[in-house]
């Protein structure tokens, strides 16, 4: 919940005024959750990953922790607030100029990765939402958000990095969360599997693209 207690709170002060695009975002954020939690629990089910009991408060729905739940509500909200705050004190997208230079070089090494990890389920499920994302929103929709949302999921790395780290056994006894690593890349970074990166990514951009989508237009003012 610390991850959301600050984005929170500051959705109430009037430069961003995040509250105003509080119906866009859980629109986005139910629909982002509607794909991800399925996934989840036929994952946990099959043993891909799984969690650690010494670290959660033993309420379980659908199968899975009731914290495993509150991540696909507090990580996007915190996400799409710091994205909203970035176009606001950050009008000016530093990358805007190379977004599909970008997409086209992501969908090469997303189509590369999937091809020689046929085998491996996490592996093949992210990279294969991400390659759907960027074609869908890239070239079938032709969106003019990408650029920015690229650039704010770079600088929502910097978080993940710290609350990912923790989750998987960095400065803590156990990791919260295991990983089976016959399913995914087998490379860390850190504690953390390299394939949560592209996990993030399929997370993140669906739902800031989403929130673009659903803004009431008068709002849309910054690219």
């Amino acid at each position: 919940m610390a991850s959301i207690s600050v984005p929170f709170l500051w959705s109430f002060e009037r430069k961003v005024h995040f509250v105003q695009y509080w119906r866009a975002l859980f629109i986005a954020i139910f629909v982002t959750a509607a794909i991800f939690i399925p996934w989840d629990i036929a994952f946990t089910l099959h043993g891909n990953w799984g969690f650690n009991e010494r670290y959660l408060t033993g309420i379980y729905l659908f199968g899975l922790p009731i914290e495993e739940i509150l991540f696909f509500i507090c990580i996007p909200y915190a996400s799409v607030f710091t994205h909203e705050a970035l176009k606001y004190y950050l009008p000016k997208n530093p990358i805007e100029r190379y977004s599909k230079a970008i997409s086209i070089t992501l969908l090469v090494l997303f189509v590369t990765v999937l091809m020689f990890n046929l085998d491996r389920q996490y592996t093949v499920s992210a990279t294969l939402l991400a390659i759907i994302e960027i074609a869908v929103f890239q070239f079938l929709l032709k969106s003019k958000d990408l650029g920015r949302i690229y650039f704010s999921y770079l600088v929502v790395l910097i978080p993940f990095f710290i609350v990912n780290g923790l989750l998987t056994g960095s400065l803590i006894p156990e990791e919260v969360v295991w990983y089976n690593n016959a399913e995914n890349l087998g490379i860390r970074i850190g504690t953390i599997p390299a394939d949560d990166l592209i996990y993030a990514f399929g997370l993140l951009v669906l739902n800031m693209q989403l929130f673009e989508y659903l803004k009431p237009a008068k709002s849309k003012k910054v690219s």
